[in-house]
């Protein structure tokens, strides 16, 4: 399952891809090369854009721990979530108009 999550290696190779793709933003612009070289901007973007997807739904991918976890705190919620509800009145906001203070 350790696939499933991200450590802080992992961490650190995103945040360097994103650099990396930064930079060459940056020196590609420097040279006047920017839009000269857009398929080369768009593979990159591509790359980071999958990585940063692929990280951000593992990142909240619940572990074998955190699901039992959350099973143990889902069966101890009371069954009768009836309780919980609010309860619909009678009440009509025009009925107060009348009341003296």
């Amino acid at each position: 399952m350790s696939e499933q999550t991200y450590g802080e290696g992992r961490k650190r190779q995103h945040e360097a891809l994103l650099k990396a793709l930064a930079s060459r933003i940056l020196e590609l612009d420097a040279q006047g090369k920017l839009l000269d070289q857009a398929g080369e901007l768009m593979r990159l973007i591509g790359d980071v854009k999958s990585e940063l997807f692929h990280y951000e739904v593992r990142v909240t991918y619940d572990t074998p721990e955190v699901a039992e976890s959350r099973r143990i705190v889902n069966e101890a919620k009371p069954e009768d979530t009836d309780k919980t509800k609010w309860e619909k009145t009678e009440w009509m906001p025009d009925e107060d108009d009348d009341r003296e203070w």
